[in-house]
């Protein structure tokens, strides 16, 4: 269910992307992203070639996320609670479920996998992030264990006025 994203995935994670942008243009969202500045086809593109893109499929892909060891410049403002050796934090970046199917615990399950991921690569500390405006995001990390450490007033991947929450959990 779980596997690194391949280029031939590219459209439909930009799909995924354009149906969480509609979802909050129309209000039945809130994410706090922006059409066109992030998330885009580009960025999935990216992290596709970087090989820190995966996804999960069922019947076609329903989720996906970017995952390295790769600390954004933000997360040096955060009051991390654990001194954590860089080599030893693994990032879950962007995770995404398309809309079409939410509610059916892909998000909760490619954590688990994540958190997995992480383990099979000797990082026991795990981070990540999420706009302040995201109240099922941070729902879901609360309830899978994550401590909300900081919130870092910012301009990110490129949208400005983010309050950036930043998370951890150490496994």
């Amino acid at each position: 269910m779980f596997r690194q994203a391949t280029l031939s995935d590219l459209e439909q994670i930009a799909a995924i992307y354009d149906h969480i942008h509609t979802e909050e243009e129309a209000g039945r969202a809130t994410v706090g992203w922006v059409r066109g500045v992030y998330p885009t086809r580009q960025t999935a593109l990216d992290a596709i070639q970087a090989g820190d893109m995966f996804v999960a499929e069922e019947n076609g892909l329903v989720a996906t996320a970017k995952i390295n060891q790769e600390q954004v410049p933000e997360y040096a403002e955060a009051a991390w609670t654990q001194d954590a050796p860089p080599e030893q934090v693994m990032v879950l970046h962007t995770l995404v479920v398309d809309p079409q199917a939410k509610g059916r615990g892909y998000g909760s399950r490619f954590v688990d996998f994540y958190e997995s991921y992480a383990l099979e690569h000797g990082c026991r500390y795990l981070r990540m992030d999420t706009n302040e405006r995201n109240a099922s995001a941070r729902a879901l990390y609360r309830n899978l264990g994550y401590r909300e450490v900081s919130i870092v007033p910012c301009a990110f991947n490129g949208i400005p006025g983010v309050q950036l929450v930043c998370l951890e959990k150490t496994l």
